[in-house]
């Protein structure tokens, strides 16, 4: 049995969850929650809704008013200490009069960084750091890329059959996970930043690259990854904010024409620094094989997210086209997670460390 939850835990796991209506939303800044606690109940709430607006803090010191005096504030991230476009939220705790302020994670930001936390103690406020902090990184997760390797994390996405394949061969071969994985994929296309596909993909399915079926949802950046850029102009992908990642010597000229942002690269660490410059914090990478075994081969994919369906098909497309390695070459995830949605079976895991400070 799981031990109970501690009072802090029980409020910044709320803080948590309001911060998470911002994921996919905030880029390049971080979604964050903030729960503000008097006697036991909740005086004032927020989230950080998107960038340019006004930070969790501000929202939940709003609804709290007076009754935040002597009350502990939860945030999910150290209170900013710099003025940007907004400003700061340590200062607005301090004129506030909390009396404690409990922290899930430091910010990794070099203008912050311990900044803003030093602040509220210097102020004579009692700060707590820590508070269910491996949530707070992995929502976080795109954010502290960005800010500290200048480019978005990457989750890699595939379904497969029992023996290890993603498609039959040939075009039409309908879906490999059911209705329950499927709509799993949406509430991540949703909460992620963008979606990545390779030319072949395109090719074969046309996807849309949208969210459908997710109350609220938003639509994320579609990208496609066409070394050649010879993919037809009039694939259903292409919308403006769409983006393609082609070579630098690529003619594009089509594609700019329809509103498509272009970004040259000659490895996939180039596009994702091109990526990280145009503020993508997170990429769910869709594939196919072909896009999957590069990002993998170069030590690029930092999670995995896995559907495997009960069936077996035989002669078809593996996931990955790498060349055969040894086991001991193999790469273990870390975190890793077993839930089953409908008859098909999620594995969940990482393959990097969540940059922190």
């Amino acid at each position: 049995m799981a031990a109970a939850l501690s009072a802090d835990e029980r409020w910044m796991t709320l803080a948590l969850d309001l911060a998470a209506r911002g994921l996919g939303r905030t880029a390049p800044n971080p979604p964050v929650g903030c729960v503000i606690v008097q006697d036991d109940e909740v005086v004032g709430w927020g989230f950080h809704p998107r960038a340019g607006e006004a930070h969790a803090e501000v929202f939940a010191l709003r609804g709290a008013a007076a009754r935040a005096r002597g009350a502990t504030a939860y945030v999910t991230l150290e209170p900013c200490s710099h003025h940007g476009r907004t400003p700061p939220c340590a200062d607005a705790l301090i004129a506030s009069g909390v009396r404690r302020v409990v922290v899930s994670a430091l910010d990794p930001d070099p203008r912050v960084a311990g900044r803003g936390v030093q602040a509220l103690r210097d102020a004579g406020i009692d700060v707590n750091v820590g508070v269910l902090e491996a949530g707070a990184l992995r929502q976080q997760a795109g954010f502290r890329s960005l800010t500290l390797r200048g480019r978005p994390w990457v989750v890699a996405k595939y379904a497969m059959t029992l023996d290890g394949k993603v498609a039959a061969l040939g075009e039409g071969n309908g879906a490999v996970s059911g209705e329950a994985a499927r709509a799993r994929s949406m509430t991540w296309r949703d909460a992620l930043d963008a979606v990545a596909v390779g030319s072949g993909t395109l090719h074969s399915d046309d996807p849309a690259l949208t969210t459908r079926g997710v109350c609220g949802g938003r639509d994320p950046r579609p990208v496609v990854f066409d070394r050649r850029a010879r993919s037809s102009s009039q694939a259903r992908a292409w919308r403006p904010g769409s983006l393609l990642v082609t070579a630098p010597d690529a003619e594009t000229s089509a594609f700019e024409a329809a509103g498509v942002t272009i970004v040259r690269a000659a490895t996939p660490l180039e596009a994702l620094t091109g990526l990280g410059r145009l503020n993508i914090s997170s990429v769910l990478l869709e594939g196919g094989p072909t896009l999957l075994s590069a990002f993998l081969d170069a030590g690029l994919v930092d999670e995995v997210r896995v559907f495997i369906a009960p069936k077996l098909l035989g002669h078809g497309l593996p996931p990955l086209t790498s060349p055969a390695r040894p086991m001991h070459e193999s790469q273990p995830l870390r975190d890793v997670t077993v839930e089953t949605l409908g008859t098909d079976v999620l594995v969940t895991g990482l393959l990097s460390d969540i940059p922190r400070l």
